[in-house]
């Protein structure tokens, strides 16, 4: 059955003939509402992470308008809040570092303010996790509006995918391939339009899994920014906040065990970022759905990778978008995943479509690789886990063993790393980058190789952190091991010269040392100082979690009562 009026959360604040409701809705008249505008309606608030230095999220201000037109439309309240917004491109040292904030303030906002619903507006990498995390601790109604994909890169007539192309193209600078005037070109032609990286980064990888989980509007997730479909997209989804508060749907309900099964599967398909191991188990522990690295890799094994997009295959997110996008590519998948579920939109399975490009949508008979794109990793040097993208890394070197070249934090690395006695069997480590010694665990981990070997036309070599790297990234890059080397994990007892297996069929990573050497230089080893000594960083320190459990705040993530607040 569906709520009454009297039934709404916002009724606590404004209905009733108390004090404190009559002060609600003075102050609410205060703001020039009417009474007839808003009461016995739906409130929804619309949590906006646009700001003035997100490029990625620049038009959300105008979507955000389109939004309230569709709450309006379906006879609903729109409220907008401006949250915290985390810019992947100028958040130093990384955005990770504040995606728990976000997630945080989202909680808050919706426990603490008269809203029956919300909009979340999102895209750059870690908005979405954040916004989704808060709203699931949350557990109120609510759709996720995706920022959209930017239009593709251009220079001298070749497409550009933001990120991917930048990283190729430095490589290329960086071994005098490449000129300043050249540079400066693609400086000006990378991006070229609101919206997220229009490769098959962290952000177009987590839209889709948000889409997945079925919290957007079908076909949502890769909308180009600036096609009038977004407009028409973020509408529809305010009118559907509003439909969701009347039908008492709230996102626990949607956001299942199933569900999170279905992501991982397809962000496996789609060849995703590594990013989403982590983004995903903590989204999974917000909603009480156990989720770990061993279902990752399990699903895996059985996913083919069909979505040939960059960094692991050609094409950008505008071809996947017109070759039918993440409804033709679910119904490839058809089999595999759960169609009877509940989505913001109804039936799971009643929002499939069809490819229209087979090139860009592989079939499954042949695809892009036979294995999903993420394979998890585990050893003496990852006790806890590791993650490798496997298919943007070059073939050779998934079964390696060479000499380690140890880099302890970024600042070492960047002073060293063209001066090292390098080959390319050479292995390069960075030690002291993840969630605690980062801080914030940052996008490090494609590890810059040396310049002598670009010069040598070297292009790949395995590299190993308790790092991140960019979605839009590639590589032979193992990332995430835990636990990471600022808490003691083996990473930190690593030296010049050991021997390191890699070797991705198999699943492993091992540092060719005995443990009595092992133990011997653990018992030398000396904990760093916090890098925090105050303020949120100090916060984020203690209570982070590895890796491996999604590097949540250990006591958002845990089960326990949360009071709603008390509007009397």
């Amino acid at each position: 059955m569906g709520l009454r009026p009297e039934d709404l959360r916002s009724h606590r604040w404004f209905g009733g003939e108390g004090l404190r409701a009559f002060s609600h809705r003075a102050r609410t008249r205060q703001l020039g509402i009417g009474a007839e505008e808003h009461l016995g309606k739906p409130v929804i608030g619309v949590l906006n992470t646009w700001s003035g230095i997100n490029p990625c999220h620049m038009h959300l201000r105008e979507r955000a308008q389109e939004v309230a037109r569709g709450v309006w439309q379906a006879g609903g309240y729109p409220v907008e809040f401006p949250v915290s917004t985390l810019s992947e491109t100028f958040q130093k040292p990384t955005p990770m570092l504040y995606r728990n904030m976000l997630a945080m303030e989202v909680e808050e906002i919706v426990r603490s303010y008269p809203v029956d619903g919300v909009v979340l507006m999102g895209g750059c990498d870690k908005t979405t996790p954040a916004l989704v995390m808060g709203a699931l601790s949350a557990d109120v109604p609510a759709v996720f509006v995706p920022a959209g994909p930017m239009l593709r890169g251009n220079w001298r007539g070749r497409t550009l995918g933001s990120g991917t192309d930048m990283w190729r193209y430095w490589d290329d600078k960086r071994a005098g391939v490449l000129g300043d005037h050249e540079w400066a070109e693609l400086e000006n032609g990378l991006a070229r339009s609101p919206g997220t990286c229009m490769t098959m980064g962290t952000a177009s990888t987590m839209t889709a899994a948000v889409e997945v989980l079925g919290l957007s509007l079908p076909g949502a997730s890769s909308v180009p920014a600036v096609d009038s479909a977004h407009h028409r997209m973020a509408a529809a989804s305010g009118r559907r906040a509003v439909e969701l508060v009347w039908e008492d749907t709230s996102v626990r309900q949607i956001a299942t065990a199933e569900a999170f099964q279905d992501a991982v599967t397809v962000v496996l398909a789609l060849g995703g970022s590594t990013n989403a191991v982590i983004h995903l188990i903590a989204m999974a522990r917000r909603a009480g759905v156990p989720l770990s690295l061993d279902d990752f890799d399990r699903l895996a094994r059985d996913t083919p990778v069909l979505a040939d997009v960059q960094p692991g295959g050609r094409f950008l997110m505008e071809d996947f978008h017109h070759a039918g996008g993440l409804r033709a590519l679910t119904a490839r998948l058809a089999d595999r995943l759960h169609p009877d579920r509940t989505t913001v939109a109804g039936r799971f399975g009643d929002g499939l479509g069809e490819v229209h490009d087979p090139e860009v949508i592989r079939p499954l008979d042949r695809p892009v690789a036979t294995e999903g794109g993420l394979a998890v990793l585990r050893g003496n040097l990852a006790p806890a886990g590791a993650v490798i993208k496997h298919v943007a890394a070059a073939p050779e070197l998934l079964r390696h063993t060479g000499p380690a070249l140890v880099f302890h934090g970024y600042q070492d690395l960047m002073h060293r790393i063209d001066t090292v006695d390098a080959t390319p069997d050479s292995v390069i480590v960075l030690a002291g980058a993840g969630p605690k010694g980062g801080p914030g665990m940052p996008e490090y981990g494609m590890l810059p190789i040396p310049k002598k070997l670009l010069e040598q036309g070297v292009r790949d070599m395995v590299r190993i952190s308790d790092a991140r790297m960019s979605g839009t990234s590639y590589g032979a890059c193992v990332l995430h091991v835990a636990p990471e080397a600022h808490v003691g994990g083996p990473l930190a007892l690593v030296r010049d010269g050991d021997l390191i297996t890699l070797d991705v069929p198999a699943r492993v990573l091992r540092l060719e040392v005995s443990d009595g050497e092992l133990a011997r230089r653990r018992a030398e080893w000396v904990p760093p100082a916090p890098v925090f000594e105050r303020g949120y960083g100090a916060l984020y320190q203690e209570h982070v979690t590895q890796a491996d459990q999604g590097c949540d705040f250990e006591f958002l993530a845990r089960d326990g009562r949360n009071p709603v607040a008390d509007p009397g």
